[in-house]
This record gives C-alpha cells, sequence and structure tokens, in this order.
C-alpha cells in the first residue's frame, strides 16, 4: 500500500532541491534541469565547499553547502538528488527522510537488496517520495516500445533482442574500479538501465541469468565490463541482453535492437534515435523524441508531480526491488561458473 505523504504548502512554488554529491551525474541532471526552471531552484552540496559553489554558479544554483548535512537540515530545501557512489546511498536517504526531505535517489540506488527494504521502512515512516533516478524508464523510446507493444504492434511477443555494445573505458582513478563504491562490475553499475528496459515492456521478466565472458584487467579499467543475459517473460517470451563497455562498435555507440512478434517486428537504435515497426498495418518509422532522449526531463516532472500529488512515482522503491531481484538472480548464476581473469 502506498503510504500518505505530507505536501509542504508551498509546493505551488519551485520545488527546491539539493543535489548531494557535485559529479559527473550532477552536470547531466542540471543541464537537463535548465528548462524546467520553474518547477525547480537547485542547490549543491560537496564535501568541498569550492566545488559546490562553483557548481552553483554553473548552473545558476540558489546555495552551496560545504557538507551534505548541512543541505538536509536546510528548512528551505524540499528535496535531495543523491549523486554520490552507490555505497553512501542508504545512510543518505536515511539522513534525507529522517529530515523530512524527499529524496531522488541515483541509480543504482543501493548494493543489495536489504538496503531497498531498510529505505522502504524510512520512506513510510516518514511519509515521503522516493524516486529511483532510473531516467530510462522515462525516456521517449522506452515509451514508445511500452505503446507499440500494448496496441499489438507485432502481435504476441516471442523474442526480443537487447544490444549495448561500446567501447568505452574509465580512467584508472575512476571509483567505478573499485566494487566496494560502486556496488558492482559495469553491468551492476550501467547495464541496470538496459536490464530494467527489458523488463518494463508490459510483459514482466520473471527469470534471468547470466553469462560473463573472461575479466580482461589489462589498462586502467579493471572492472568486468561484459555480460551476456538470457531471461524468460512472464507471458513465456525469452529474451536476451548483450552488454559491454569494452567492445568497439559503430561510430562509439550506434547498435541495433529487435522485438518480435507472431505478427511482424520493432527494430530500433538502442540509444532511442529510431524505431521502426512491422508487422500489423502499415510500416511505422518513429522518432521517439530527442529533446529529451534520456528521459531526465520526464522523470523530474515524475518527482514534481508525486510530491504535489502525493503519491509515489512511477520509479518508486518497490519498482527498483523488482530489478534487484533479477540482478541477484544474474549474479547468482554468474557465480556458478566464473571465468579465469585474463592479462595481468
Amino acid at each position: 500500500m502506498v503510504p500518505s505523504i505530507m505536501v509542504p504548502a508551498s509546493m505551488a512554488a519551485p520545488l527546491h532541491i539539493a543535489f548531494l554529491g557535485c559529479g559527473f551525474i550532477t552536470r547531466v541532471h542540471s543541464r537537463h534541469l535548465r528548462s524546467l526552471s520553474a518547477d525547480f531552484a537547485c542547490s549543491y552540496a560537496s564535501r568541498d565547499r569550492a566545488r559546490a559553489e562553483a557548481f552553483r554558479q554553473e548552473h545558476g544554483g540558489r546555495a552551496a553547502y560545504g557538507d551534505y548535512e548541512s543541505a538536509i537540515r536546510d528548512p528551505g530545501v524540499d528535496a535531495v538528488v543523491i549523486a554520490v557512489p552507490p555505497r553512501f546511498h542508504l545512510d543518505l536517504t536515511r539522513q534525507a527522510l529522517a529530515g523530512g526531505k524527499h529524496v531522488l535517489v541515483e541509480k543504482p540506488a543501493y548494493p543489495v537488496m536489504g538496503d531497498y527494504k531498510t529505505a522502504l521502512e524510512a520512506r513510510d515512516a516518514a511519509g515521503k517520495v522516493v524516486l529511483v533516478g532510473e531516467n530510462d524508464h522515462y525516456k521517449p523510446l522506452a515509451v514508445s516500445l511500452r505503446r507499440l507493444l500494448r496496441e499489438g504492434a507485432i502481435g504476441e511477443m516471442v523474442f526480443a533482442h537487447f544490444t549495448t555494445i561500446v567501447k568505452r573505458l574509465k580512467s584508472a582513478d575512476d571509483w567505478r574500479n573499485d566494487e566496494t563504491m560502486a556496488g558492482g562490475d559495469a553491468f551492476f553499475e550501467e547495464g541496470i538501465h538496459w536490464l530494467h528496459i527489458a523488463g518494463s515492456l508490459g510483459p514482466t521478466i520473471v527469470t534471468a541469468e547470466g553469462y560473463r565472458p573472461s575479466i580482461s584487467r589489462n589498462g586502467p579499467d579493471r572492472r568486468a565490463k561484459s555480460m551476456m543475459v538470457a531471461f524468460r517473460y512472464d507471458n513465456q517470451a525469452v529474451g536476451s541482453l548483450y552488454y559491454s563497455r569494452e567492445i568497439p562498435s559503430l561510430l562509439r555507440g550506434l547498435r541495433l535492437s529487435k522485438l518480435y512478434g507472431r505478427h511482424g517486428i520493432i527494430t530500433f537504435e538502442s540509444n532511442g534515435l529510431f524505431v521502426l515497426a512491422r508487422g500489423n498495418g502499415l510500416p511505422r518509422l518513429l522518432f521517439p523524441g530527442f529533446s529529451d532522449i534520456r528521459g531526465y526531463k520526464a522523470m523530474y516532472r515524475d518527482f514534481a508531480g508525486s510530491i504535489r500529488a502525493g503519491r509515489q512515482p512511477e520509479m518508486s522503491l518497490e519498482r527498483a526491488m523488482d530489478d534487484q531481484r533479477l540482478m541477484d538472480q544474474i549474479y547468482a548464476s554468474v557465480e556458478l561458473s566464473e571465468p579465469v581473469a585474463v592479462g595481468g
């Protein structure tokens, strides 16, 4: 049951959000929020106050804080965005909820299922909104695929094939090289976005198995960077996901994925550039949308709407827990047949 949520009386004014962490992803969020200034005012918190102030100036923010606790204690802040490595997400979630703030926590939200359950209890006790920052749930590509399947464009789905392959290596000092900070390897830290898209189409993924190739430790990016996942949906369709961040691809990331149905095929560029549906009716070439191709604006609109309406968002903790259950299945299966590392 969704808990009742106390909505601040001042919600007619822009929602004042404070970013906890001033790194790459905070800059990405802030860029997308520029066009939503009527709904959001931003502030920035960092353990380095000069860095927070630099972000405030760069993005036209309202305030800067030299630590996360100061932002949480500020009575003028309505919500926080937790944009630090996953290792610190749960502690900051609990602090923010205890401080009466709504929370948007970056994905992956928490390393283990137990953390999700703890956050869920804290959310319900506080009566606040917690949105897990799965922007891919809101991207126009995902919305278009869900609509096409719902409309029966290709009939009953039989196969689903997702490809996300690119050579995009991290530097030696990137915190993602430390699994205690990131919560896991490259697939856990980023591949979860693609797993979510695969599981959000309408049919629900009920079982998943992972197959990880040999791991190269050569070079500065020492993580496991590739994974193949096989899964089955609740309508008995089956699918696969090919994920890698160490294999060169056309135009540094252009790739095709497909959904196969008994009446046709949906072919789409995995990043969302286009969708071609051939099946019931005339072929349709769709361009889902470039202005919000990654879904950040729609995600923040849902966040603000949830707070103002007193409801939980589409990407609630409960929905993110479904993804974590699949991740647990995938890594449990990988551990049964872990390959030997290559390189030195």
